[in-house]
């Protein structure tokens, strides 16, 4: 019985990450959460109390899935540059992922105060992965550089969700441009 939970469990949250990666916050309701999984939508009360706990679980187990991968590509990079670097394409690489469209997608004002901490804590932990490289770099306030940096990946990544007139590939360029050399060009 409990691995039927379990399978229900992720079923709900697979069909609450398309719904959120296809229509948004709006799109993610009880009664569309029970009509993509089969379930009785009292049947999804019983897994989720509100629409803010599926989005606090969608972060809980999607947000460090792709905080890792961001974390494996600076790890392969060499130099701090190249980990800079690494830290923005690899986010960027992501924007595609169902599982990054519905954490992106989630409003923070859909969230409890706690939730809010925790996501505020996940992005954190980014943050401070590149705050290193930063510093190696010769940086004299490198959490700061990280959270501007962190700005730059988050408005390529609202450019790309946009469909924006640039291709991707050229906003991921731009944004790498940034922040190995501000804005020199």
């Amino acid at each position: 019985m409990a691995e039927h939970r379990t399978m229900q469990r992720a079923a709900l949250l697979d069909a609450a990450r398309s719904l959120l990666s296809e229509g948004g916050t709006e799109a993610l309701t009880f009664p569309a959460l029970a009509q993509s999984t089969g379930l009785a939508r009292s049947s999804v009360y019983e897994y989720f109390r509100s629409r803010a706990a599926v989005v606090e679980e969608l972060c809980a187990v999607d947000f460090p899935v792709w905080a890792a991968e961001v974390e494996a590509a600076m790890a392969e990079a060499g130099t701090p540059e190249a980990k800079v670097e690494a830290y923005v394409r690899q986010q960027l690489a992501l924007v595609g992922d169902r599982r990054h469209r519905a954490v992106v997608a989630i409003s923070a004002g859909e969230l409890d105060a706690g939730a809010r901490e925790r996501i505020r804590a996940a992005h954190g932990g980014l943050i401070a992965m590149v705050v290193e490289a930063l510093a190696d770099l010769g940086h004299e306030q490198p959490r700061l550089a990280a959270m501007l940096l962190q700005g730059v990946v988050d408005s390529a990544v609202r450019r790309i969700e946009l469909g924006a007139a640039e291709d991707p590939q050229e906003i991921a360029d731009a944004a790498a441009a940034m922040a190995l050399r501000g804005v020199q060009g």
